[in-house]
């Protein structure tokens, strides 16, 4: 902070000590100065001669911005020789310049235009010039017109030609130097920003460039070398360039003093202003230069409040050091710019540094900004520096913290283990526990189904085997008859009466019924048959449903174990069940045969238990068997008109355990293993059901299971 202190101090002095050194001449020792405001811009010479002049008694003419042009009136007080003396114009932003002159007692007309004064020496864009004849006698008049491009502050003085070259030949170092320094850091910058990549540099660097063209375009340097006298850039580059200059000054001083952090506040106060900039921009194109420019001078009066009070509170408030350099930059800016505004008042004194003040203290802004970007740099590696202590001792602390810690965690972990190897033990015996419960419930369940697949087998069989028992009797009987005819036939005498032997015979097989008998035998043996064959079937079907524990994948015919499972349940369907089969053309299906028809024989059995249970029996029940096959998959269908199920009983009949049958008619572990087994053969099963409308049960299996 003592730096900043020393560096504002020596500013102050310097622009104190040149003030005195520099004073010039004043024309108003020679002349009595007025003035007249053309506000229409079309009077001629002849039309002002006979309207009024407002007095003046300052060299400094100051009508701030406008677009009007000013009729200044230069009165001889008493007469005068001049020998190659110039009446300077010390402003480079005219449009419009010329010098009249008339004398009492002639006609009232012009008597001389004078044209600028363009010699090879003193030609230069810096002002206007005009030569004085070399006799002025007392009350001759001289008419100055001028007509600014946006605003009106200028000093006319009279000069040797030598003095003049000498002035511009000043500026022209002075503003060399500018532009040297202005070059320096736009160079320095730019390679900053192109090592380090922080948009803090690029931004600055094009502020310096707009601040730059800015100030070439208010000396007339711009005109001078760069663009034509009627251009556009001629007569909107300053307000353009300052405008620019403001908006990336916004955006520099966004990213340099990090306001989205540091201070929310001037965060949203610099979004608006950006706002602002791009709206007076757009005014610019629209409407020209001249009420623009007020605009643009708000909007620099507003942009330095905000700038300062933005620098003030990061430095003050948030201790970022940084921003220390950034508020004595625009502080000497903010400070250069009123000593250059009273120069136009004529507070102090105009010369030549208070012409160039601005410029001045534009380049110490420019160098100070510099020194606090490389602050900045240096303020983030002493922080990371301090982070990187900070964060060793932490990591030194937090390895002591640790070493404690682990020590008192092992003693934790080692008891922790003990705990957990006894209920790990414990649980061990539970877990075998449970397995040979749920063994002996599935055990229970196989042998229920085992019992109820044993009596529908005894009945079955039974019927067949009492059909072929009672025709074995009478069979007999037949064939001891027929075995006493052939007796007779074998007991034949041929030597006595045949006649009477065969008549015997005959009365014989009509005492029997002979013909009867061969009927009653072949209706005997048919029945038999019929027996064997459906003790056959019975056998066949035993044998396709007794691969329970089948275990290995095997390609079978879903249809012919639906049917084998119809057949073992025939003796419990109910007389008013009737049994719809629909059995498609199905290829055969790699699956665990046992299994699958273990799932039939569940939801067969369930579906019949459902319409036994009905309260109230219809006349005819269906049991729907369908079966079908679609893009490699087989479907299969097992619908009841029983009692059907609600949702909540739906949602919940594959839980193992869950049955809604009376207690000891059910493990409720049917449906649970059947959703095991289907789960276990990639395929799925579907439940669609309706209290009072009845249930089915939708399997899907895949032809080829992976």
């Amino acid at each position: 902070m003592k730096q900043v202190k020393t560096i504002y101090l020596c500013f102050s002095f310097l622009i104190l000590w040149v003030n005195t050194c520099f004073a010039e001449r004043e024309t108003r020792e020679l002349f009595n100065v007025a003035y007249l405001e053309d506000r229409t811009n079309s009077k001629t010479f002849e039309q002002i001669l006979s309207m009024p002049f407002q007095p003046t008694s300052s060299d400094i003419l100051n009508f701030g911005t406008s677009d009007h042009t000013y009729w200044i009136k230069f009165t001889v007080k008493n007469t005068s020789w001049f020998k190659n003396d110039l009446l300077t114009v010390d402003q480079a932003r005219f449009r419009l310049a010329k010098l009249y002159l008339k004398r009492l007692g002639e006609k009232d007309s012009l008597i001389r235009a004078f044209d600028l004064y363009n010699s090879a020496k003193t030609k230069n864009s810096q002002g206007f010039s005009f030569l004085l004849p070399p006799l002025l006698q007392q009350n001759d008049v001289l008419y100055l017109k001028l007509r600014p491009n946006e605003v009106f502050i200028t000093k006319i003085s009279i000069k040797k030609e030598y003095e003049l070259l000498e002035k511009y030949a000043l500026r022209d170092i002075i503003f060399g130097i500018y532009t040297g320094i202005m070059l320096i850091m736009f160079v320095y910058n730019l390679f900053l920003f192109i090592v380090v990549r922080d948009r803090s540099y690029i931004f600055y660097v094009f502020y310096i460039l707009f601040t730059w063209l800015a100030q070439i375009s208010i000396q007339g340097y711009g005109l001078r070398y760069i663009w034509d006298a009627n251009s556009f850039m001629n007569q909107n580059s300053v307000v353009l360039y300052s405008l620019l200059g403001l908006a990336f000054a916004c955006l520099f001083t966004i990213s340099f003093l990090n306001t989205k952090l540091f201070s929310p506040f001037s965060h949203r106060l610099f979004k608006v202003y950006l706002c602002l900039v791009a709206l007076a921009l757009g005014v610019l194109f629209i409407i020209g230069s001249t009420s623009t420019f007020i605009l643009m001078q708000i909007l620099t009066l507003v942009g330095a409040g905000i700038a300062m009070y933005a620098s003030y509170y990061v430095y003050f408030k948030k201790h970022f050091k940084p921003a220390g350099f950034y508020l004595l930059a625009w502080s000497i800016l903010l400070v250069g710019a009123i000593l250059f505004v009273l120069k136009d008042y004529g507070v102090i004194p105009y010369n030549t540094l208070t012409t160039y003040l601005l410029q001045l203290s534009s380049a110490i802004e420019v160098m100070l900004l510099s020194f606090a970007l490389a602050d900045k740099i240096n303020y983030f590696k002493k922080e990371n520096e301090t982070a990187q202590v900070q964060a060793l001792n932490a990591s030194l602390e937090n390895q002591k913290l640790i070493k404690e810690q682990n020590i008192i965690l092992e003693k934790k972990v080692k008891e922790r283990t003990e705990e957990l190897e006894n209920a790990n033990s414990t649980l061990n015996e539970t877990l075998n526990h449970l397995k040979s419960t749920q063994s002996q419930l599935v055990d229970a369940e196989k042998m229920a189904a085992l019992g109820q697949l044993t009596a529908g087998i005894a009945h079955e069989i039974n019927n067949p085997i009492n059909f072929v028992t009672s025709n074995v009797k009478p069979l007999q009987l037949d064939i001891d008859d027929l075995k006493d005819i052939i007796s007779k036939y074998e007991k034949i005498d041929f030597e006595k009466d045949i006649k009477s032997q065969f008549e015997e015979i005959e009365a014989y097989k009509k005492q029997i019924d002979l013909g009867f008998i061969n009927n009653e035998i072949t209706s005997l043996l048919s029945g038999i048959s019929e027996g064997a064959k459906r003790t056959a079937e019975i056998i066949r079907s035993l044998r396709n449903f007794s691969r329970v524990d089948e275990t290995d994948m095997k390609a079978i015919d879903i249809n012919e174990g639906l049917l084998s499972t119809l057949v073992l349940v025939r003796n419990t369907l109910p007389d008013n069940l009737v049994v719809v089969k629909d059995l498609g053309n199905l290829p055969k299906v790699e699956c665990m045969p046992g299994k699958i028809n273990q799932v039939f024989m569940n939801l067969v059995s369930n579906a019949v238990q459902a319409i036994k249970s009905k309260d109230v029996q219809a006349q005819e029940e269906f049991l729907t068997i369908r079966s079908w096959y679609n893009n490699q998959q087989v479907f299969i269908s097992i619908k009841d008109s029983g009692t059907g199920m609600s949702e909540e009983v739906k949602h919940r009949i594959f839980e193992p355990f869950f049955t809604t049958k009376d207690i000891g008619e059910g493990t409720g572990l049917g449906l649970s293993i059947v959703f095991s087994i289907i789960e276990k053969h990639k395929g799925h099963i579907e439940v669609v059901s309706e209290v009072g409308k009845g249930t089915e049960f939708i399997i899907t299996l895949h032809v080829n299971i992976p």
